[in-house]
Protein backbone atom coordinates (compact mmCIF):
# COMPACT_ATOMS: atom_id res chain seq x y z
CA UNK A 1 0.00 0.00 0.00
CA UNK A 2 1.21 3.49 -0.86
CA UNK A 3 0.05 6.40 1.28
CA UNK A 4 0.57 9.91 -0.08
CA UNK A 5 -0.34 13.20 1.56
CA UNK A 6 -0.49 16.77 0.26
CA UNK A 7 -1.45 20.10 1.80
CA UNK A 8 -3.33 22.52 -0.46
CA UNK A 9 -3.06 26.32 -0.45
CA UNK A 10 -6.40 26.47 1.37
CA UNK A 11 -4.93 24.41 4.21
CA UNK A 12 -7.03 21.39 3.25
CA UNK A 13 -5.19 18.05 3.45
CA UNK A 14 -5.46 15.39 0.76
CA UNK A 15 -4.45 11.86 1.75
CA UNK A 16 -4.72 8.75 -0.41
CA UNK A 17 -3.82 5.09 -0.33
CA UNK A 18 -3.63 3.35 -3.67
CA UNK A 19 -4.73 -0.29 -3.38
CA UNK A 20 -3.86 -1.69 -6.81
CA UNK A 21 -5.81 -4.94 -6.43
CA UNK A 22 -9.11 -3.02 -6.26
CA UNK A 23 -11.34 -1.68 -9.04
CA UNK A 24 -13.37 0.59 -6.77
CA UNK A 25 -12.56 3.60 -4.63
CA UNK A 26 -13.86 5.07 -1.40
CA UNK A 27 -13.43 8.78 -0.89
CA UNK A 28 -14.86 11.54 1.19
CA UNK A 29 -14.53 14.82 3.00
CA UNK A 30 -14.00 14.76 6.76
CA UNK A 31 -14.45 18.03 8.66
CA UNK A 32 -13.18 18.47 12.19
CA UNK A 33 -16.50 19.75 13.48
CA UNK A 34 -19.28 17.98 15.34
CA UNK A 35 -21.67 18.17 18.24
CA UNK A 36 -19.11 19.53 20.69
CA UNK A 37 -18.63 22.67 18.56
CA UNK A 38 -22.22 23.80 18.98
CA UNK A 39 -23.33 26.70 21.17
CA UNK A 40 -26.50 26.13 23.22
CA UNK A 41 -28.63 27.83 20.55
CA UNK A 42 -26.98 25.66 17.88
CA UNK A 43 -27.81 22.32 19.49
CA UNK A 44 -28.32 19.82 16.66
CA UNK A 45 -27.16 22.04 13.81
CA UNK A 46 -24.13 19.87 12.89
CA UNK A 47 -26.43 16.90 12.31
CA UNK A 48 -29.01 19.01 10.46
CA UNK A 49 -26.28 20.39 8.17
CA UNK A 50 -25.18 16.85 7.38
CA UNK A 51 -28.78 15.91 6.55
CA UNK A 52 -29.12 18.93 4.27
CA UNK A 53 -25.97 18.08 2.34
CA UNK A 54 -27.83 15.93 -0.16
CA UNK A 55 -30.91 18.14 -0.43
CA UNK A 56 -29.76 20.20 -3.37
CA UNK A 57 -27.11 22.66 -4.51
CA UNK A 58 -27.25 25.74 -6.69
CA UNK A 59 -26.57 23.47 -9.68
CA UNK A 60 -28.15 20.12 -8.73
CA UNK A 61 -31.45 19.08 -7.24
CA UNK A 62 -31.52 16.52 -4.44
CA UNK A 63 -32.66 13.92 -6.94
CA UNK A 64 -29.91 14.77 -9.41
CA UNK A 65 -27.28 14.37 -6.69
CA UNK A 66 -28.20 10.77 -5.95
CA UNK A 67 -29.04 9.87 -9.54
CA UNK A 68 -25.63 10.99 -10.83
CA UNK A 69 -23.83 8.76 -8.35
CA UNK A 70 -26.19 5.80 -8.60
CA UNK A 71 -26.15 5.99 -12.40
CA UNK A 72 -22.51 4.85 -12.25
CA UNK A 73 -23.22 2.20 -9.60
CA UNK A 74 -21.95 4.26 -6.66
CA UNK A 75 -23.46 5.32 -3.38
CA UNK A 76 -23.34 8.37 -1.12
CA UNK A 77 -23.62 8.73 2.64
CA UNK A 78 -22.71 11.00 5.53
CA UNK A 79 -22.36 10.92 9.30
CA UNK A 80 -22.06 13.23 12.31
CA UNK A 81 -20.15 12.48 15.50
CA UNK A 82 -18.97 14.40 18.54
CA UNK A 83 -15.88 15.82 16.82
CA UNK A 84 -16.23 15.13 13.09
CA UNK A 85 -18.70 15.23 10.22
CA UNK A 86 -18.09 13.16 7.11
CA UNK A 87 -19.48 13.03 3.58
CA UNK A 88 -18.33 10.08 1.49
CA UNK A 89 -18.89 8.00 -1.62
CA UNK A 90 -17.98 4.60 -3.04
CA UNK A 91 -17.54 4.44 -6.83
CA UNK A 92 -15.71 2.69 -9.65
CA UNK A 93 -12.20 4.01 -10.27
CA UNK A 94 -13.21 5.89 -13.43
CA UNK A 95 -15.80 7.85 -11.48
CA UNK A 96 -13.56 9.34 -8.77
CA UNK A 97 -13.68 12.81 -10.40
CA UNK A 98 -17.48 12.68 -10.48
CA UNK A 99 -17.64 11.74 -6.80
CA UNK A 100 -15.31 14.60 -5.86
CA UNK A 101 -17.37 16.99 -7.96
CA UNK A 102 -20.57 15.99 -6.15
CA UNK A 103 -18.99 16.00 -2.67
CA UNK A 104 -17.46 19.44 -3.19
CA UNK A 105 -20.68 20.80 -4.70
CA UNK A 106 -22.82 19.85 -1.68
CA UNK A 107 -20.42 21.66 0.66
CA UNK A 108 -19.38 24.64 -1.47
CA UNK A 109 -22.74 25.39 -3.09
CA UNK A 110 -25.61 24.17 -0.89
CA UNK A 111 -29.01 25.58 -1.77
CA UNK A 112 -30.69 25.17 1.63
CA UNK A 113 -34.10 25.55 0.01
CA UNK A 114 -36.65 26.49 2.70
CA UNK A 115 -39.10 23.73 1.73
CA UNK A 116 -36.37 21.08 1.81
CA UNK A 117 -35.12 22.44 5.12
CA UNK A 118 -38.55 22.20 6.75
CA UNK A 119 -39.02 18.66 5.49
CA UNK A 120 -35.63 17.57 6.79
CA UNK A 121 -36.21 19.18 10.17
CA UNK A 122 -39.37 17.11 10.43
CA UNK A 123 -37.43 13.97 9.48
CA UNK A 124 -35.01 14.61 12.34
CA UNK A 125 -37.90 15.16 14.76
CA UNK A 126 -39.03 11.65 13.78
CA UNK A 127 -35.47 10.44 14.36
CA UNK A 128 -35.53 11.98 17.84
CA UNK A 129 -38.79 10.17 18.53
CA UNK A 130 -37.32 6.88 17.36
CA UNK A 131 -34.32 7.36 19.66
CA UNK A 132 -36.63 8.00 22.61
CA UNK A 133 -38.30 4.67 21.87
CA UNK A 134 -34.91 2.90 22.03
CA UNK A 135 -33.90 2.28 25.68
CA UNK A 136 -30.18 1.84 25.07
CA UNK A 137 -30.14 5.20 23.24
CA UNK A 138 -32.01 6.87 26.08
CA UNK A 139 -29.78 5.50 28.84
CA UNK A 140 -26.61 6.68 27.07
CA UNK A 141 -28.15 10.11 26.52
CA UNK A 142 -28.62 10.43 30.28
CA UNK A 143 -25.12 9.05 30.90
CA UNK A 144 -23.53 11.64 28.60
CA UNK A 145 -25.39 14.41 30.42
CA UNK A 146 -24.09 13.10 33.74
CA UNK A 147 -20.51 12.82 32.48
CA UNK A 148 -20.39 16.21 30.70
CA UNK A 149 -22.90 18.45 32.50
CA UNK A 150 -23.78 21.78 30.84
CA UNK A 151 -21.43 21.06 27.95
CA UNK A 152 -21.95 20.34 24.24
CA UNK A 153 -20.43 16.87 24.70
CA UNK A 154 -23.22 16.03 27.13
CA UNK A 155 -25.98 16.82 24.66
CA UNK A 156 -27.54 14.58 22.04
CA UNK A 157 -26.28 15.05 18.49
CA UNK A 158 -29.86 15.16 17.23
CA UNK A 159 -30.86 18.39 18.96
CA UNK A 160 -34.41 19.00 20.12
CA UNK A 161 -37.65 19.89 18.38
CA UNK A 162 -37.30 23.39 19.82
CA UNK A 163 -33.74 24.03 18.63
CA UNK A 164 -34.45 22.53 15.21
CA UNK A 165 -37.41 24.85 14.76
CA UNK A 166 -35.17 27.88 15.26
CA UNK A 167 -32.76 27.05 12.42
CA UNK A 168 -33.05 28.64 8.98
CA UNK A 169 -30.89 28.83 5.89
CA UNK A 170 -28.87 31.73 7.37
CA UNK A 171 -28.14 29.65 10.49
CA UNK A 172 -26.81 26.84 8.32
CA UNK A 173 -24.74 29.14 6.10
CA UNK A 174 -23.17 30.85 9.10
CA UNK A 175 -22.32 27.56 10.78
CA UNK A 176 -20.87 26.18 7.53
CA UNK A 177 -18.70 29.21 6.89
CA UNK A 178 -17.53 29.36 10.51
CA UNK A 179 -16.52 25.73 10.94
CA UNK A 180 -15.84 24.28 7.48
CA UNK A 181 -12.40 25.74 6.85
CA UNK A 182 -9.54 24.34 4.79
CA UNK A 183 -7.18 23.62 7.73
CA UNK A 184 -9.97 21.70 9.46
CA UNK A 185 -10.88 19.49 6.49
CA UNK A 186 -9.43 16.34 4.97
CA UNK A 187 -10.14 14.74 1.61
CA UNK A 188 -9.29 11.07 1.96
CA UNK A 189 -9.43 8.39 -0.71
CA UNK A 190 -8.45 4.72 -0.80
CA UNK A 191 -8.64 1.93 -3.32
CA UNK A 192 -8.32 2.48 -7.06
CA UNK A 193 -7.16 6.08 -6.78
CA UNK A 194 -4.38 8.22 -8.21
CA UNK A 195 -3.03 10.74 -5.72
CA UNK A 196 -2.13 13.43 -8.26
CA UNK A 197 -5.59 13.21 -9.81
CA UNK A 198 -7.31 13.56 -6.44
CA UNK A 199 -5.07 16.52 -5.53
CA UNK A 200 -5.80 18.27 -8.83
CA UNK A 201 -9.54 17.76 -8.45
CA UNK A 202 -9.51 18.89 -4.82
CA UNK A 203 -7.46 22.01 -5.61
CA UNK A 204 -10.01 23.01 -8.22
CA UNK A 205 -13.18 22.13 -6.35
CA UNK A 206 -12.36 23.16 -2.76
CA UNK A 207 -10.60 26.46 -3.54
CA UNK A 208 -13.45 28.56 -2.12
CA UNK A 209 -12.99 27.39 1.47
CA UNK A 210 -11.33 29.75 3.94
CA UNK A 211 -7.61 29.15 4.53
CA UNK A 212 -7.77 30.03 8.23
CA UNK A 213 -8.78 27.52 10.88
CA UNK A 214 -12.16 27.70 12.57
CA UNK A 215 -12.74 28.25 16.30
CA UNK A 216 -11.78 25.52 18.73
CA UNK A 217 -14.47 23.99 20.96
CA UNK A 218 -14.44 24.51 24.72
CA UNK A 219 -12.28 22.11 26.68
CA UNK A 220 -14.13 19.06 27.93
CA UNK A 221 -14.58 18.66 31.66
CA UNK A 222 -15.59 15.23 32.91
CA UNK A 223 -18.19 15.67 35.64
CA UNK A 224 -18.20 14.64 39.28
CA UNK A 225 -19.83 11.30 38.55
CA UNK A 226 -22.68 10.07 40.69
CA UNK A 227 -25.79 8.05 39.98
CA UNK A 228 -29.12 8.55 38.28
CA UNK A 229 -32.17 6.31 38.02
CA UNK A 230 -34.62 6.95 35.20
CA UNK A 231 -37.92 5.18 35.80
CA UNK A 232 -39.69 3.80 32.76
CA UNK A 233 -41.92 0.77 32.33
CA UNK A 234 -39.64 -1.64 30.45
CA UNK A 235 -39.06 -5.36 30.39
CA UNK A 236 -35.36 -4.93 31.16
CA UNK A 237 -33.23 -2.74 33.38
CA UNK A 238 -30.58 -0.98 31.28
CA UNK A 239 -27.40 -0.28 33.26
CA UNK A 240 -24.52 1.94 32.20
CA UNK A 241 -21.30 3.01 33.89
CA UNK A 242 -18.71 5.53 32.75
CA UNK A 243 -15.29 6.75 33.82
CA UNK A 244 -13.02 9.42 32.41
CA UNK A 245 -10.70 7.88 29.84
CA UNK A 246 -7.72 9.31 27.96
CA UNK A 247 -7.33 11.48 24.82
CA UNK A 248 -6.29 10.21 21.40
CA UNK A 249 -2.66 11.26 21.87
CA UNK A 250 -2.19 9.80 25.37
CA UNK A 251 0.69 7.33 25.58
CA UNK A 252 -1.42 4.89 27.61
CA UNK A 253 -4.21 4.72 25.01
CA UNK A 254 -3.34 1.29 23.63
CA UNK A 255 -2.76 -0.19 27.08
CA UNK A 256 -6.16 1.10 28.19
CA UNK A 257 -7.74 -0.35 25.07
CA UNK A 258 -6.21 -3.74 25.91
CA UNK A 259 -7.72 -3.55 29.41
CA UNK A 260 -11.09 -2.54 27.96
CA UNK A 261 -11.05 -5.53 25.60
CA UNK A 262 -10.11 -7.94 28.39
CA UNK A 263 -12.87 -6.57 30.56
CA UNK A 264 -15.74 -6.51 28.07
CA UNK A 265 -14.53 -6.53 24.49
CA UNK A 266 -15.81 -9.87 23.26
CA UNK A 267 -17.15 -13.32 24.07
CA UNK A 268 -13.91 -14.29 25.84
CA UNK A 269 -13.96 -11.15 28.03
CA UNK A 270 -14.26 -11.42 31.78
CA UNK A 271 -17.63 -9.71 31.97
CA UNK A 272 -19.19 -11.81 29.21
CA UNK A 273 -17.90 -15.05 30.64
CA UNK A 274 -18.99 -14.31 34.20
CA UNK A 275 -22.35 -12.56 33.89
CA UNK A 276 -23.68 -14.20 30.73
CA UNK A 277 -22.01 -17.58 30.42
CA UNK A 278 -21.75 -18.51 34.12
CA UNK A 279 -24.64 -16.62 35.72
CA UNK A 280 -27.04 -16.12 32.80
CA UNK A 281 -27.84 -12.58 33.96
CA UNK A 282 -27.93 -10.89 30.56
CA UNK A 283 -27.99 -11.23 26.82
CA UNK A 284 -25.58 -8.37 26.10
CA UNK A 285 -22.74 -6.83 28.07
CA UNK A 286 -19.77 -4.88 26.76
CA UNK A 287 -17.25 -2.17 27.57
CA UNK A 288 -15.59 0.36 25.26
CA UNK A 289 -13.28 3.36 25.27
CA UNK A 290 -13.85 6.38 23.02
CA UNK A 291 -10.85 8.73 22.82
CA UNK A 292 -11.38 12.40 21.90
CA UNK A 293 -9.03 15.32 21.29
CA UNK A 294 -8.73 16.31 24.95
CA UNK A 295 -10.52 13.61 26.94
CA UNK A 296 -11.70 10.05 26.78
CA UNK A 297 -14.86 8.15 27.65
CA UNK A 298 -14.79 4.66 29.12
CA UNK A 299 -18.25 3.12 29.04
CA UNK A 300 -19.94 -0.12 30.04
CA UNK A 301 -23.45 -1.29 29.16
CA UNK A 302 -25.66 -4.23 30.01
CA UNK A 303 -29.34 -5.07 30.20
CA UNK A 304 -30.89 -7.48 32.67
CA UNK A 305 -34.09 -8.36 34.50
CA UNK A 306 -34.91 -5.58 37.00
CA UNK A 307 -34.85 -8.09 39.84
CA UNK A 308 -31.30 -9.08 38.88
CA UNK A 309 -30.00 -5.51 38.54
CA UNK A 310 -28.39 -5.31 42.02
CA UNK A 311 -26.54 -8.60 41.54
CA UNK A 312 -25.48 -7.52 38.04
CA UNK A 313 -23.97 -4.23 39.17
CA UNK A 314 -22.28 -5.83 42.17
CA UNK A 315 -20.65 -8.43 39.91
CA UNK A 316 -19.60 -5.77 37.39
CA UNK A 317 -17.91 -3.69 40.09
CA UNK A 318 -16.21 -6.71 41.62
CA UNK A 319 -14.87 -7.86 38.26
CA UNK A 320 -13.57 -4.40 37.38
CA UNK A 321 -11.80 -4.03 40.71
CA UNK A 322 -10.41 -7.55 40.61
CA UNK A 323 -9.26 -7.38 36.98
CA UNK A 324 -6.80 -4.58 37.64
CA UNK A 325 -4.54 -6.82 39.71
CA UNK A 326 -5.24 -10.23 38.22
CA UNK A 327 -4.63 -9.69 34.51
CA UNK A 328 -2.79 -12.58 32.88
CA UNK A 329 -0.27 -12.73 30.09
CA UNK A 330 -2.67 -14.92 28.11
CA UNK A 331 -5.40 -12.29 28.31
CA UNK A 332 -2.99 -9.55 27.26
CA UNK A 333 -1.83 -11.60 24.28
CA UNK A 334 -5.39 -12.38 23.24
CA UNK A 335 -6.49 -8.74 23.41
CA UNK A 336 -3.45 -7.60 21.44
CA UNK A 337 -4.13 -10.21 18.78
CA UNK A 338 -7.72 -9.01 18.49
CA UNK A 339 -6.56 -5.40 18.10
CA UNK A 340 -4.01 -6.27 15.42
CA UNK A 341 -6.52 -8.41 13.54
CA UNK A 342 -9.05 -5.59 13.61
CA UNK A 343 -6.45 -3.15 12.34
CA UNK A 344 -5.30 -5.39 9.50
CA UNK A 345 -8.83 -6.43 8.52
CA UNK A 346 -9.77 -2.77 8.19
CA UNK A 347 -6.96 -2.34 5.66
CA UNK A 348 -8.75 -4.79 3.37
CA UNK A 349 -11.70 -2.42 3.02
CA UNK A 350 -11.14 0.77 1.04
CA UNK A 351 -14.01 2.46 2.92
CA UNK A 352 -12.49 1.65 6.32
CA UNK A 353 -9.06 2.67 5.07
CA UNK A 354 -10.21 6.09 3.80
CA UNK A 355 -11.93 6.79 7.10
CA UNK A 356 -8.87 5.68 9.08
CA UNK A 357 -6.59 7.96 7.06
CA UNK A 358 -8.87 10.96 7.55
CA UNK A 359 -9.22 10.40 11.28
CA UNK A 360 -5.46 10.03 11.68
CA UNK A 361 -4.84 13.34 9.93
CA UNK A 362 -7.42 15.12 12.07
CA UNK A 363 -6.09 13.57 15.30
CA UNK A 364 -2.33 13.38 14.71
CA UNK A 365 -1.66 15.64 11.73
CA UNK A 366 -0.53 12.71 9.60
CA UNK A 367 -1.46 9.09 8.83
CA UNK A 368 0.15 6.61 11.18
CA UNK A 369 1.71 3.65 9.39
CA UNK A 370 0.60 0.09 9.95
CA UNK A 371 4.06 -0.65 11.31
CA UNK A 372 3.74 2.16 13.87
CA UNK A 373 0.34 0.97 15.03
CA UNK A 374 1.39 -2.66 15.29
CA UNK A 375 4.52 -1.62 17.20
CA UNK A 376 2.38 0.34 19.69
CA UNK A 377 0.16 -2.69 20.21
CA UNK A 378 3.18 -4.98 20.59
CA UNK A 379 4.66 -2.61 23.18
CA UNK A 380 1.70 -3.10 25.53
CA UNK A 381 2.71 -5.21 28.51
CA UNK A 382 0.97 -6.57 31.56
CA UNK A 383 2.57 -3.81 33.62
CA UNK A 384 1.47 -1.01 31.27
CA UNK A 385 -2.04 -2.45 31.13
CA UNK A 386 -2.28 -2.59 34.92
CA UNK A 387 -1.01 0.98 35.16
CA UNK A 388 -3.60 2.14 32.62
CA UNK A 389 -6.37 0.29 34.47
CA UNK A 390 -5.34 1.71 37.85
CA UNK A 391 -5.28 5.21 36.39
CA UNK A 392 -8.73 4.68 34.87
CA UNK A 393 -10.28 3.67 38.17
CA UNK A 394 -8.60 6.49 40.09
CA UNK A 395 -9.06 9.31 37.56
CA UNK A 396 -12.73 10.03 38.21
CA UNK A 397 -15.68 9.03 40.27
CA UNK A 398 -17.92 6.64 38.30
CA UNK A 399 -21.05 7.93 36.62
CA UNK A 400 -23.86 5.39 36.65
CA UNK A 401 -27.31 5.51 35.04
CA UNK A 402 -30.04 2.89 35.31
CA UNK A 403 -33.15 2.94 33.13
CA UNK A 404 -36.19 0.78 33.80
CA UNK A 405 -38.66 -0.13 36.50
CA UNK A 406 -38.57 -1.91 39.83
CA UNK A 407 -37.12 -1.23 43.26
CA UNK A 408 -33.80 -2.86 42.46
CA UNK A 409 -32.44 -0.01 40.36
CA UNK A 410 -31.58 2.26 43.29
CA UNK A 411 -29.80 -0.62 45.00
CA UNK A 412 -28.00 -1.46 41.77
CA UNK A 413 -26.56 2.00 41.19
CA UNK A 414 -25.47 2.26 44.82
CA UNK A 415 -23.11 -0.69 44.26
CA UNK A 416 -21.13 1.49 41.85
CA UNK A 417 -19.73 3.34 44.84
CA UNK A 418 -17.64 0.22 45.39
CA UNK A 419 -15.60 1.30 42.39
CA UNK A 420 -13.88 3.93 44.51
CA UNK A 421 -10.86 6.09 44.11
CA UNK A 422 -9.71 5.27 47.64
CA UNK A 423 -9.61 1.52 46.98
CA UNK A 424 -7.48 1.93 43.88
CA UNK A 425 -5.20 4.51 45.45
CA UNK A 426 -4.57 2.09 48.30
CA UNK A 427 -3.31 -0.42 45.76
CA UNK A 428 -0.84 2.07 44.35
CA UNK A 429 1.06 2.28 47.65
Amino acid sequence: MSVEISKLASGLTVVTDNMPHLETAALGVWAGVGGRDEKPNEHGISHLLEHMAFKGTTGRSSREIVEEIEAVGGDLNAGTSTETTSYYARVMKADVPLALDVLSDILANPAFEPDELEREKNVIVQEIGAAQDTPDDVVFEHLNELCYPDQPMGRSLLGTAKTLKSFNRDSLRNYLSTHYRGPDMVVAAAGAVDHDQVVAEAEKRFASFEATAGPKPQAAQFGKGGTKVVHRELEQAHLTLALEGVPQTDLSLFSLQVFTNILGGGMSSRLFQEVREKRGLCYSIYSFHAPYTDTGFFGLYTGTDPADAPEMMEVVVDIMNDSVETLTEAEIARAKAQMKAGLLMALESCSSRAEQLARHVLAYGRPQTVQELVARIDAVSIESTRDAARALLSRSRPAVVALGSGRGLDTAVSFAEGLTRARVKARLH
